[in-house]
């Protein structure tokens, strides 16, 4: 399946939600094609390269996102509010000549799921107080604080550190690596605040 690729400086995890502001042309008539066909576009995290300009190179697994919402403020801008889909791999990619990257994915079969195992008790707390505090609206409804992967990628997209810790993250596909690995980052943090 071929899908337009959107490289960012962030790391988008199935679920999850991500405000873009579009304005690049290229990204402009990718969003409406989005809008028109309902479709989706995939979210990979730069590899090199940055946002703007020459396309950058990305990563090569990523997660597609769909526009839940969007407003066209001024003509050839647009305000989206998007959520994280599937997780794909990137099997070769073109670019086109306005300069949108195309590529071919597979996507990834999602872990099954697993509840979330009484020792990640104050990570599952966490989260309910993160979310309490950022406001319910900002997440995915209902909340899934009884689902492994849900809470681990809420939190992985809520720690303060580089997005390279959160691609791995996002790589490995495992529910319960992935709160280990949180766990982790949050002791790492507490240990040295200048990780964020």
């Amino acid at each position: 399946m071929e899908i337009p690729i959107f490289p960012l400086g962030t790391v988008l995890f199935p679920g999850g939600r991500l405000p873009l502001r579009i304005f690049e042309p290229r990204y402009v008539e990718m969003t409406k094609a989005c809008i028109r066909d309902k479709q989706v576009f995939g979210v990979s995290l730069i590899r090199a390269g940055y946002e703007a300009g020459t396309p950058a190179v990305p990563s090569d697994i990523g997660c597609t996102a769909r526009i839940i919402e969007w407003e066209e403020p001024s003509p050839g801008q647009f305000t989206l509010n998007t959520q994280g889909e599937t997780a794909f791999r990137l099997l070769s990619r073109r670019i086109q000549a306005d300069g949108l990257i195309v590529g071919e994915v597979e996507f990834i079969e999602p872990p099954d799921p697993i509840g979330m195992p009484e020792r990640y008790e104050k990570l599952q707390q966490l989260l309910t107080d993160l979310v309490k505090e950022i406001g319910p609206e900002n997440f995915t409804r209902p909340p899934r604080f009884d689902d492994a992967a849900w809470v681990g990628s809420r939190l992985a997209e809520l720690l303060p550190v580089p997005p390279e810790r959160k691609q791995k993250l996002l790589e490995e596909n495992d529910p319960l690596w992935m709160l280990a690995e949180v766990e982790n980052m949050l002791r790492d943090l507490r240990e040295d605040p200048s990780e964020s």
